[in-house]
């Protein structure tokens, strides 16, 4: 569904990706994982538009899409969500979701349809009882919410997920895994996803993939990969591995 072939992204003298390749088959739930400054939000930029790689190639549903603008990715079914999440501020929940029905891949410019299909995504979200608030009054959990509803609001067929585990105690950690699993049984939606939660990644995801210093280093079974040594070395450190 979403390939990637040797995928390089420099930002002056730094290479933040290097020569990554990565697969996504429709019906994945596949986790990114990473120290901080591996390169993996930087991928799903790349994936998304917002950057364009230096060199390799990016194709979705067998199309090249690396090069192409977000707006353009976004029309053919890429969705995602932001780890520092921007909502409109000064539109309550029900605007800020129908607004994203109205530019996604919905095909409908009437307001009112859009609201009805917001309505049933922040009901899907668990939202729907803060439908007419405005996101500033809304807790962590519930503004990592608005944005995945955001996201749905598109009608992606897959969606990036971007550390929307982060930040969230026990039970909205539970309760975030059993939403990414209806979002793919549900809504029919392959998931990307992000996240340094372990107990999120190991409980959601059929696959994981590594990164550090812009390299996968592992991919694969997320108990294999949890258990790698390159793994275990790039967020512990050598000398961790070492007296192991």
């Amino acid at each position: 569904m979403l390939k990637g072939t040797n995928i390089t992204k420099k930002f002056g003298g730094l290479t933040a990706l290097s020569k990554v390749n990565f697969e996504v088959n429709q019906g994945e739930i596949v986790g990114l994982i990473g120290p901080n400054g591996s390169g993996k939000t930087t991928l799903f930029n790349v994936i998304s538009g917002l950057y364009s790689p230096d060199s390799g190639k990016i194709f979705y549903m067998g199309r090249r899409i690396s090069g192409l603008p977000p707006y353009k990715i976004a029309r053919l079914g890429i969705g995602r969500t932001f780890q520092i999440v921007r909502p409109l501020m000064d539109l309550n929940l029900i605007q800020n979701v129908a607004i994203a029905v109205l530019y996604g891949r919905e095909d409908t410019n009437a307001p009112k349809l859009a609201r009805e299909r917001a309505e049933e995504i922040l009901e899907f979200t668990g939202l729907a009882n803060k439908a007419e608030s405005l996101p500033g009054e809304l807790a962590l959990e519930d503004r990592k919410r608005l944005e995945v509803a955001r996201a749905l609001a598109c009608r992606p067929e897959i969606i990036l997920l971007d550390e929307v585990f982060a930040g969230l105690n026990h039970k909205e950690i539970e309760g975030a895994i059993n939403l990414t699993f209806r979002i793919r049984d549900e809504y029919d939606v392959t998931v990307f996803m992000i996240e340094h939660v372990m107990k999120a990644i190991m409980g959601t995801c059929s696959r994981i993939m590594a990164l550090h210093n812009g390299i996968k280093i592992a991919d694969g079974d997320p108990e294999d990969v949890a258990n790698n040594p390159e793994v275990i070395k790039a967020y512990l450190g050598a000398a961790y591995v070492e007296r192991q």
